[in-house]
């Protein structure tokens, strides 16, 4: 009985006292990796991890370019690619940490900038907010397309109508 009274002493003690994650390299939170090798581009707002686990971007949505074809997709997959391919990159959890699809939601960040952003300033991506993911981003996010619409950067000056909803 002494050895399972130290046992869980020792679990309560850890998840308690010290926080412990989920393993090497997890975020504070359980969610998933804090760091990880792209290794794969799926399209302009999705990317596959060397574990094998697939990371949707928080705030933003790309125009379709796998299934569907929409205006800029292309673009959009070739703008993340350009910036996150074979890149270890810091991943950053909201609310919630996964969508319907089973795939992590994360902030995406590669040499302290955050590709989210990145992706809605170059007029490559338009702002997504599903709450409570975001929340406190939001405005932020807004006036990033705002500033990329009056510029017209990206799909929204070669879009008509642009692909976003």
């Amino acid at each position: 009985m002494k050895v399972f009274t130290w046992i869980f002493a020792g679990v309560a003690g850890c998840a308690l006292a010290l926080g412990c994650d989920d393993g090497p390299g997890a975020d504070e939170q359980g969610c998933g990796p804090a760091e990880a090798t792209v290794t794969r581009v799926i399209d302009g707002d999705t990317i596959e991890l060397d574990s094998g686990e697939r990371v949707r971007y928080l705030m933003i949505d790309t125009p379709e370019s796998t299934i569907e074809h929409e205006c800029w997709g292309e673009e959009a997959k070739a703008a993340n690619e350009a910036l996150v391919a074979g890149q270890t990159v810091r991943l950053r959890y909201d609310e919630e940490c996964t969508d319907d699809y089973d795939r992590l939601l994360a902030y995406v960040e590669l040499s302290g900038h955050e590709i989210n952003r990145v992706m809605v300033e170059r007029g490559h991506a338009c702002v997504l907010h599903i709450p409570p993911n975001g929340d406190a981003v939001a405005d932020e996010y807004e006036t990033l397309e705002y500033e990329a619409r009056m510029l017209d950067k990206g799909l929204w000056a070669a879009c008509d109508p642009t692909p976003c909803g």
